[in-house]
C-alpha cells in the first residue's frame, strides 16, 4: 500500500522513471526557448487577468447601457456575481477554439496547441479546458512540464506565439 500512496502523494514531479528534462516542454519535443516553446506561469496568469478583466468589462458596458434588469438582475452587483464568469467562460470557449488563443493570451504573446496532434484545439478540447479552469485547483497542479492537470486532460499546453 505505501508504494502506491508514494506515487501520488509525492506530487506530479515525474512522469516516468528516465533522467530528468534540461527545460520545460523537451519532453513534449518543444524548443527551449523562443517561439514553440512553454509558456511561463506569468504569462499564463497575466492572460488570465487580462481575460477577466475583459469580461468584466462586456459585462459592464452592458449594464451601463441597458441597466442590471438587461441581464436579469436588479443591481449590477447581483447581475456581475454570474454573468462575469459566463462571458469570460464563452470568450475562453470561442476564442481558444476559432483562434487557439484567447485576447489576454494574444496580448501576451502565447497560444493553445495541441500535443498530439498538429491540428487546432478544436471545440470540444477548448471547452473541457474551461471548465476545469473554473474550479481552479486543476490549473494550479502541474507537472514537470508546467502543465496543469486542464491541459493534461485535453492534451494541449500552452506554448509562445512570439
Amino acid at each position: 500500500m505505501r508504494e502506491v500512496a508514494g506515487s501520488w502523494l509525492s506530487g506530479p514531479t515525474s512522469s516516468g522513471g528516465g533522467p530528468g528534462q534540461k527545460y520545460k516542454g523537451e519532453r513534449l519535443g518543444m524548443p527551449s526557448a523562443g517561439e514553440g516553446s512553454m509558456a511561463s506561469l506569468g504569462a499564463r496568469f497575466g492572460a488570465l487577468i487580462v481575460d477577466w478583466f475583459l469580461a468584466y468589462a462586456l459585462v459592464g458596458i452592458v449594464v451601463a447601457f441597458a441597466g442590471p434588469g438587461a441581464l436579469g438582475g436588479e443591481t449590477a452587483a447581483a447581475v456581475t456575481s454570474w454573468a462575469v464568469p459566463a462571458v469570460w467562460g464563452v470568450i475562453g470557449v470561442v476564442c481558444v477554439w476559432l483562434f487557439a488563443q484567447s485576447p489576454g493570451q494574444a496580448m501576451l504573446g502565447i497560444g493553445t496547441a495541441r500535443i498530439d496532434a498538429d491540428e487546432r484545439v478544436g471545440f470540444v478540447r477548448s471547452l473541457v479546458r474551461v471548465v476545469f479552469i473554473f474550479f481552479l485547483i486543476p490549473p494550479l497542479v502541474q507537472d514537470e512540464d508546467g502543465r496543469g492537470m486542464h491541459d493534461r486532460a485535453t492534451g494541449t499546453a500552452l506554448i509562445r506565439t512570439r
